[in-house]
Order: C-alpha cells, then sequence, then structure tokens
C-alpha cells in the first residue's frame, strides 16, 4: 500500500518586530489550510528580543498545525535565544538545536548552521585563535546534524528525513548574493550529514537575495525559503509546500 502523503510548508526569516501584531494571522491560517506541518528556518524575530517572540507566537495562534523551527543568527543577536526558545516552546513550537521530532512518519532533524564558505574556497582550521573558532563552529553544527539525523536513522530506519537549517549547506542556493558574502551565508560542512544519512530534502534560509532551489553532489533537493526569496516567486502567500 502507497504511504499516503504529507505536505511541509516552509518559510523563513520572517523577522518578527514588536509592530507586527496581526501581520502574520492570515498567512499562517493559509498554511493550516494548505499543509499538514509548518517549518520555520530560522531569523523567527528581527532583533532577538523576546517580545518579538511573544508577538510570534500569538500570531502563531492562526496556526492549527504543528509547528518546527530552528532560531536563526537574528535570533541570537542579543543573547537571549534561550528565552526566546523557551517562550516559543512554551506555546508549542518545536525549535531543534541539534534534536530531532517525528510528525505524520516524517523525520526532522535542525540546527542553526553556521557560515564558512562553499566547496574549494571553505575557510580551513588554520591560523589565529579567532579564525579556528569561527571554523570550529561550523564544525560543531555539522556534527549536531549528524547526530539528529543519526538519531532518527537508528530509531526509525525506514521514515523520510528532512534537514531544517538556517544556513546554506551549499553555494547554489546563495547564488545572487554578492559573492564577497558567500562565507558568511553557509558551510560546505553541513552536507556530509545530508548525504551520510540520506535526507530526503533540505530547507534553510538566511540568504535573501540567494536562489529558491539547488541539489548538493549526492543529490539531496535544497531549499532556500527565506521570505524575499519566497515573495520573489509572487506566490498570493509566500510559503512553499513539499508533499513527502
Amino acid at each position: 500500500m502507497e504511504r499516503e502523503k504529507t505536505r511541509i510548508a516552509a518559510i523563513g526569516d520572517i523577522h518578527t518586530r514588536v509592530s507586527d501584531k496581526g501581520h502574520w494571522q492570515e498567512l499562517f491560517s493559509e498554511v493550516s489550510k494548505r499543509a499538514d506541518i509548518l517549518l520555520i528556518c530560522g531569523d523567527l524575530t528581527d532583533t532577538g528580543d523576546e517580545e518579538e517572540a511573544e508577538v510570534l507566537v500569538e500570531e502563531l495562534k492562526a496556526c492549527s498545525i504543528p509547528v518546527v523551527a530552528v532560531l536563526g543568527n537574528h535570533d541570537f543577536e542579543k543573547g537571549r535565544q534561550k528565552i526566546i526558545r523557551q517562550i516559543l516552546t512554551d506555546n508549542k513550537v518545536t525549535i531543534l538545536e541539534g534534536e530531532s521530532i517525528v510528525i505524520e512518519n516524517i523525520g526532522f532533524a535542525g540546527t542553526k548552521g553556521f557560515g564558512g564558505g562553499f566547496d574549494s574556497y571553505m575557510l580551513s582550521m588554520f591560523g589565529e585563535d579567532s579564525m579556528k573558532a569561527f571554523v570550529q563552529e561550523a564544525v560543531d553544527e555539522s556534527l549536531k546534524l549528524d547526530r539528529a539525523l543519526s538519531r532518527l536513522e537508528q530509531e526509525f530506519p525506514d521514515i523520510p528525513k528532512i534537514a531544517l537549517l538556517h544556513y546554506a549547506p551549499i553555494k547554489e542556493t546563495v547564488i545572487g548574493e554578492p559573492e564577497q558574502i558567500f562565507p558568511f551565508l553557509g558551510s560546505s560542512r553541513l552536507v556530509e550529514p545530508l548525504h551520510r544519512r540520506k535526507v530526503f530534502a533540505t530547507f534553510h534560509g538566511h540568504a535573501h537575495a540567494g536562489k529558491f532551489e539547488g541539489v548538493t553532489s549526492g543529490g539531496v533537493r535544497v531549499f532556500n525559503v527565506a521570505l524575499p526569496v519566497l515573495r520573489s516567486a509572487n506566490q498570493d502567500f509566500p510559503f512553499y509546500i513539499l508533499e513527502v
């Protein structure tokens, strides 16, 4: 018997502001009609303020389907990311930071990710301590993603796996941004877990002027669902739905 399709809606970089009260309700209501699960790929808040997170949870009351998210760099801006995570989890939003969850017989693994560059231009662990620390952050995020996917692989070997990131794992989906800032938009270190754990698809945001869709060297589809990218597609509502 063929498995029934699950509709996954994805969006990133919504940058909720304190002044956004009532702004997102229509979108979240529409998502609930069209999809079974909503993924939000980081930058849930605009300046990393807990008041912005409180506005977001009020807006999400219009959403009647499960919501899974990762934090983005904006959510870390004021050092209040733990408070933001707590506000969201207290209101039934699943925030993944190297964790995984199974919903509708699909495994979701997520982490923020980090920069470092792509392919032969990827930064190496060499030089000043500050440069080594930058590279180590990308390594650590890759390991967190791999551990989360590994748990899914061990406990639920037969279900499809979706990876959720903020930073990009491939260069293709950041093309359109200034090439000089590519090292700050993502890292190829995030690709290895996707291949090793045979991920079905990956979603990210962060690259507002990037390309919507790409594919890794191992054939994993990658979607840049940053809000400005989705808006440029001229859809009636800026979210993307993937059937799995």
